[in-house]
C-alpha cells in the first residue's frame, strides 16, 4: 500500500490512538480520528499543530451501531472510500473474577471485542467492491499468556484474535489484509483510567491489594513510548505484505515465547511468583 490512503482510527483521544494519528498524518495519509466524546479532542488537536498536520475528527462510539454507521457514512462522503481501518478503542477493568460484576465483563466485551466486528462489517463491503483494503486490530500481549484480575480483558483480546485470524483467511482473496498489533506495556491511559474490582468484602481482597500494588510497580518501572506502537502501525500500514501478528516491546515478545512453550504449570508458578499471589496466605 502506498501514501495518500484514507484511514479510519478509532480511540484517538490519547495514548495509541492519538499518536498513530498524528504519525500517519504526517506519512500523507488522510486521518479520520474518531472519538466517542469530540469534546476531548485538545491533545489530539495540539499534538498536530505541533506535527504541523491535519487531522479529521469524527464522532464514533464502537457500541453504538448508529455512530458507527454515521461516522463512516460521513467518511465516505468526505474521501470517498476507506482504505484501512485501525481498531484501537479499548477499555481494561481489573479484578479476581468472582469480584467483577457482570456489566463490567460486558462493557469490555462491547468496546474490545463486538465494536471490532461491527465496524468491520460496516467497512467491508466498500474493501471489497475495491478488491483493496487493511483491518489493523490493536489486541496485547495478555492474549499470549493472561495475567490473574486481567480475565475480562485478556480473554477479550484472545477473542479478537481467534475473529482475526479466521477473517484473515475469508477476505484474503478480495485483496484484504487483517493484522494483529500487540503491545506489551506501554505508558498510555488505558490502566491509569481502569477501574478495578475490590469490593471491602471480598475473599480476594488481600491478594487484590498485593496484586496490584506489584503491577503498578512493574508498569511504571518498565512501561515503554507509545510512539512505538504508532511507528509499528505506521510500518504495517504502509507494507506491501503485512504479516497477520507483531508483537511490540520486549515484553510482548518475552510473554508470546511464554505462552507458546512453557508448561501451563510452569507459567502458573511464575505468574503467581511476579504478581505476589504466592506470599498471601489464604483467609
Amino acid at each position: 500500500m502506498v501514501s495518500g490512503m484514507n484511514v479510519l482510527i478509532t480511540g484517538c483521544s490519547s495514548g495509541f490512538g492519538l499518536l498513530t494519528a498524528v504519525t500517519l498524518a504526517g506519512q500523507g495519509h488522510r486521518v479520520f480520528a474518531t472519538m466517542r466524546d469530540p469534546a476531548k479532542r485538545a491533545a489530539l488537536d495540539a499534538a498536530a499543530e505541533r506535527a504541523g498536520v491535519g487531522v479529521e475528527v469524527l464522532r464514533l462510539d464502537v457500541r453504538d451501531p448508529g455512530s458507527i454507521a454515521d461516522a463512516v457514512g460521513q467518511m465516505r462522503e468526505a474521501a470517498g472510500g476507506i482504505d484501512v481501518v485501525v481498531h484501537n478503542a479499548g477499555v481494561a477493568h481489573a479484578g479476581f473474577f468472582e469480584d467483577q460484576p457482570d456489566e463490567t465483563v460486558r462493557e469490555v466485551y462491547e468496546t474490545n471485542f463486538f465494536g471490532v466486528l461491527a465496524l468491520t462489517r460496516e467497512v467491508l463491503p466498500g474493501m471489497r467492491e475495491r478488491r483493496s483494503g487493511r483491518i489493523v486490530v490493536v489486541s496485547s500481549n495478555s492474549a499470549f499468556m493472561p495475567e490473574p484480575t486481567l480475565s475480562a480483558y485478556a480473554s477479550s483480546k484472545c477473542a479478537v484474535e481467534g475473529w482475526a485470524q479466521s477473517l484473515a483467511v475469508e477476505v484474503h482473496s478480495w485483496g484484504i489484509d487483517v493484522v494483529l498489533i500487540e503491545p506489551g506495556t506501554y505508558r498510555t491511559e488505558i490502566w491509569t483510567s481502569a477501574i478495578v474490582a475490590r469490593p471491602p468484602d471480598s475473599v480476594y481482597r488481600a491478594f487484590a491489594e498485593v496484586v496490584e500494588a506489584k503491577v503498578r510497580a512493574r508498569v511504571a518501572q518498565s512501561a515503554r513510548d507509545p510512539q512505538e506502537v504508532a511507528d509499528r502501525i505506521a510500518k504495517v500500514v504502509g507494507a506491501r505484505r503485512p504479516h497477520l501478528r507483531h508483537p511490540v516491546g520486549r515484553n510482548s515478545w518475552t510473554a508470546w515465547a511464554m505462552g507458546r512453550f512453557l508448561p501451563f504449570p510452569v507459567r502458573r508458578r511464575l505468574l503467581a511468583k511476579v504478581t505476589g499471589l504466592d506470599t498471601v496466605p489464604l483467609p
